[in-house]
Order: C-alpha cells, then sequence, then structure tokens
C-alpha cells in the first residue's frame, strides 16, 4: 500500500533534506564562527596597533625605536619584532588593513597561536611581528600603560585626544572619575595603590560577559583610563545551534504538512470521482481551486468525464440512428426475397437482383460512414501529415466525380500547383470528396471548388454551390451526427446524415475549423475549411 505512496516518498524526502539541512546547517555554523573569531580577534588589537605605531613613530631615531620596541615586547611578556617590510608576505587585503593603521592576525589553530603583523607610522620599510601563544591579566593590565604614554604628550587634553583615537577601537575607551565606576573597596584600594585591575560582568543580553581593563591616570589618581566593557567572543555552542535547527526543522516539516493536507484531500476527492466513474456516475464534476498542478488534474478529469459522458451519448444516438437507418434497405431486402419466393418471370427477378444489390450496396456505404465517424468521434485516429500537393488533391476529386456523369458543371479554380501545405492527405481527400459530393446533391447546375493559403497563413480548401443554400439558424446543427434540414429531399438525394459530421470531426483533428456562409458569387452554400499549413506540435 505505502510502496506506490508519493506521500510516504515525499515524507521519505524530507526526512533525507532535514538531515542534510542539519548538516550543512553544523558546518555553515563552523565556517560563520571562525570568520567571527577572525573579525573579533582583529578588532581587538586595531587600537592597540595604532596606540603603538603612534608610539614608536614619536621616537627620534632608529635606537629609540628599537629600545622603545624592546621595552613593550618586556612589558607584555610577548616576543616583539621590529623586522623589514620585505621579509612578511602579505595579501592585497592585508597590506589595506596596514595601509589604515589596522593589524594583521594570522591564527593557526593546531597549535593556538596568533602572529600579529602592525604597521609603523611613517615607517613603511618595517613593520612590527609578534607572537602571541596566550593572553594573561598581567598583558591586558598593561595595555592602558600604552594608552598613557600616547596621552603624555597631551597634558591636560586627555579626554579630547582619547576622544579622537576612539574611531580606531572596536570597544570604549575613555576617562572616568572613580567614583563614577560601580567598583568594591578591595578594587578602589587597589586603583588607589597605583595598580590595574580587570572587572569581568555577565550580562544575560546578547553580549553576555564582557571585561573592563581599569588602570589609574598618573597625574591625577583619583581618574582611570577604562577599556571596555570588551565582550568576550561566544562561540555558538553545538547544542544551541543543534537545537535551533531541529526546532526550525520541525516547524517546517509542520508547514510542509500543513501544506500537503489540502493536496491530500484533493487526490481523495479525485478517487472518490472516479469510484464514481467506475460505478457508472458520469456526472460527477471536481471543484477547480486555483492554478496549481491538482487544480490541473481536476481540469483534466473534468474534461475527461464530459468526453466520456458525450461518446457515451454519441453512441446511444449513434446507435438509435443507425438502427432507423438500416430499417429502410433491410425492410426492403425482406420485400424483395418475399417477392422473389413466388416469382418466375426472369426479368422482374433480374430487376429484384438489382434493386437487392443496391440495397446492399448502400448499406456497406452507410457501415462505411459509421465506422469512419465513430472513429473519429471517439479519439485522435493515426494521422500521417506530410508535404501535400493542394492542386493535387483537388485534382483528383474533380476527376473521380466528373466520372460520375452527375450532370452538374464542375469549376477548379485551381491553387498553385507548386504550393505545399502540411495535412493527411487521405483525410484531406475524403474532406473534398464530402463536401463536392453533398454540393454535387443540392447544386442547381454548378460546383465551384478552389484552395490555398488564407491572409493569415493558414491552407484552406472551399466548396461553393448554386443550390439553395442553407439557412443561417440551421447551420451549426447541420454537423451533428444524421442530421437533416429537409429529411425527404436527403432520403431521394440518397444522403445519411453523416458526411459534414465527418468533415467536421477531420478539421478538428487536423487542429482547424469548418464554417458555411452564403457563396458570393453562386448565391448557394459554400463550406470552407482551414487548418496550420505547417504544425508546431501535435495536437492531442
Amino acid at each position: 500500500m505505502f510502496k506506490h505512496s508519493i506521500f510516504l516518498r515525499i515524507y521519505a524526502g524530507l526526512l533525507i533534506l532535514m538531515v542534510l539541512v542539519a548538516c550543512s546547517g553544523y558546518v555553515l555554523t563552523q565556517i560563520i564562527n571562525y570568520q567571527r573569531a577572525q573579525e573579533y580577534r582583529e578588532s581587538l588589537t586595531d587600537g592597540m596597533a595604532y596606540i603603538i605605531s603612534e608610539g614608536i613613530a614619536r621616537q627620534s631615531n632608529q635606537q629609540q625605536k628599537e629600545d622603545w620596541i624592546s621595552d613593550a615586547s618586556n612589558l607584555l611578556g610577548l616576543p616583539i619584532f621590529y623586522v623589514r617590510a620585505d621579509q612578511v608576505s602579505l595579501s592585497r587585503a592585508e597590506n589595506r588593513r596596514i595601509a589604515e593603521q589596522k593589524a594583521v592576525v594570522r591564527y593557526q589553530a593546531e597549535n593556538s597561536i596568533a602572529y600579529v603583523v602592525m604597521g609603523i607610522k611613517d615607517d613603511p620599510d618595517h613593520y612590527l611581528y609578534a607572537q602571541i601563544d596566550e593572553i594573561t591579566e598581567q598583558q591586558m593590565k598593561f595595555l592602558p600603560v600604552f594608552i598613557q604614554d600616547y596621552l603624555a604628550y597631551y597634558s591636560g587634553q586627555e579626554a579630547k585626544y582619547l576622544a579622537n583615537i576612539q574611531e580606531h577601537f572596536s570597544y570604549p575607551v575613555s576617562i572616568q572619575n572613580l567614583r563614577d565606576l560601580s567598583l568594591d573597596s578591595e578594587q578602589l584600594s587597589r586603583l588607589r595603590l597605583g595598580n590595574g585591575i580587570i572587572v569581568y560582568k555577565d550580562n544575560p543580553s546578547i553580549r553576555g560577559t564582557t571585561i573592563s581593563i581599569i588602570s589609574p591616570l598618573e597625574r591625577d589618581p583619583t581618574q582611570a583610563i577604562v577599556i571596555g566593557p570588551v565582550p568576550l567572543f561566544n562561540w555558538m555552542p553545538f547544542e544551541l545551534a543543534a537545537g535551533i535547527t531541529l526546532l526550525s526543522l520541525f516547524i517546517l516539516s509542520l508547514g510542509v504538512y500543513g501544506l500537503m493536507i489540502p493536496m491530500q484531500r484533493k487526490i481523495r476527492e479525485v478517487n472518490r470521482a472516479l469510484d464514481q466513474i467506475q460505478g457508472g456516475d458520469l456526472s460527477v464534476r471536481l471543484p477547480v481551486d486555483g492554478t496549481d498542478e491538482l487544480a490541473n488534474l481536476a481540469t483534466s478529469y473534468n474534461n475527461m468525464a464530459e468526453h466520456i459522458q458525450r461518446l457515451i451519448e454519441a453512441q446511444r444516438e449513434l446507435m438509435r440512428a443507425v438502427s432507423h437507418e438500416l430499417r429502410t434497405p433491410v425492410a426492403r431486402i425482406r420485400f424483395a426475397l418475399e417477392m422473389l419466393v413466388d416469382e418466375d418471370d426472369y426479368e422482374y427477378r433480374q430487376q429484384q437482383m438489382d434493386m437487392i444489390d443496391k440495397d446492399i450496396e448502400a448499406l456497406n456505404t452507410l457501415i462505411d460512414e459509421i465506422m469512419t465517424y465513430a472513429k473519429l468521434e471517439q479519439g485522435m485516429p493515426s494521422l500521417d501529415f506530410a508535404q501535400v500537393s493542394l492542386f493535387e488533391v483537388l485534382d483528383q476529386v474533380l476527376t473521380e466525380t466528373e466520372a460520375l456523369k452527375t450532370g452538374k458543371i464542375l469549376e477548379l479554380q485551381a491553387p498553385p500547383v507548386a504550393l505545399e501545405v502540411e495535412t493527411e492527405r487521405r483525410y484531406l481527400h475524403r474532406v473534398i470528396q464530402n463536401l463536392v459530393g453533398n454540393a454535387v446533391r443540392y447544386a442547381d447546375s454548378k460546383v465551384l471548388m478552389s484552395g490555398g493559403l488564407n491572409e493569415q497563413g493558414l491552407a484552406y480548401i472551399c466548396v461553393e454551390d448554386d443550390g439553395p443554400g442553407i439557412p443561417e439558424a440551421e447551420r451549426e446543427r447541420i454537423f451533428e451526427a444524421f442530421a437533416r434540414l429537409d429529411d425527404s429531399r436527403t432520403r431521394a438525394s440518397g444522403g445519411y446524415g453523416l458526411g459534414l459530421s465527418i468533415v467536421s470531426r477531420i478539421a478538428y483533428w487536423f487542429g482547424g475549423e469548418v464554417c458555411i456562409d452564403q457563396s458570393p458569387s453562386l448565391g448557394g452554400a459554400r463550406f470552407i475549411m482551414t487548418w496550420p499549413a505547417k504544425r508546431l506540435t501535435k495536437k492531442k
């Protein structure tokens, strides 16, 4: 039962998709976190790189620069090297950061070592190259020393110049009064003794844990340089990422399931409708909601049901008409046979035999018409479209009709001999034959045939006569099977009412149409069938 269920396959596909999305989400999270971590490292070092660059630039000679770098290395407990620029290979993005007085951080995850490259103001030929194995509290406490060294040149204007360099820091750097800081007595005591402190704070907001580095200002012990708060990098925990991903996928699956419920309901409606058709009820129709595939399915079902219902009704009508049409020749044959039983006159018997033969031929003709009509009505026949000379088919029908000695004048307004259209020759011949036969039957004296391409580029054939014509109100009904406008006249002329029905169905399967109006030149009926001269796609 479930093996061929489309919904089981859909749900299985969704399950596989959920696994793929979860794996992709994990990999994407790792990639994003790596990029975030790199940006975080660079943001922490950018401001200090600028301060260090400014400090080195203020040294008056090469020896003082090297001494300053040596002191900074000892103070921070980090190996800092003064190297030539041509000894360090930088990428285009890294060169851009150096030009913007920012730091370049290269982190090696396998041994947890960061290499920092810093530019030196007014010294493009040298870089500072530092290796950081870990960041200790002692190193962080000495960071404000470099800021104070920078501000020492601007005594009394520290706040102003601190604001100027703020753009180089991704975190706040300010001078604040100790009384404005929320510090305990122990922390205040350490600051008054000239020691720096580190303050950790847990924040329940998105920032998480933050640290602040506070160092007393040398010229005014009541004030302090405050670096931070600096948020610690928060790697997205795997459990949180997995939980969010699974929750999102669960909500997604619920949404998809909610979308599938209407689909299942519509499929059930289609199944019920098909069961009713199987039970013989052809009146059931499906509601068409929207324009999606299921709406197309409902439309196709309704068209199919209408077609089946029309075929069955046409079959019933055909059976009634056929039984009516067969009674007359069969009755004549039976009457003629009864007359032959007691008749000895040879010539009379031969006359009756000739009448029986004509009735049998009439039966054969009727059966052939019925079979052709039934084939065209039930579905698309086997059509072998090819390039056909329209002149040859019209000329062939003209020759065949003249051979019947109808006593009517047949005229052909021939199209160009070289004109070829795409059509099925056998059925086109049948159309022209039926139309010409119908015109000969009702014409007073003349029938006119023509064909070619019209202004729209469609192929056409046209048959006109000088007979009484067809009333406009009856022009649609004449294409119905066994329809006769004048039953007694039709019988006298030998028609069964199927010829024009066959023409109508052939025109339909050709992708064209047939219409009737009044002949402008002869005054009688004019039949025109048009169809595409070149088929783009075959009609389904």
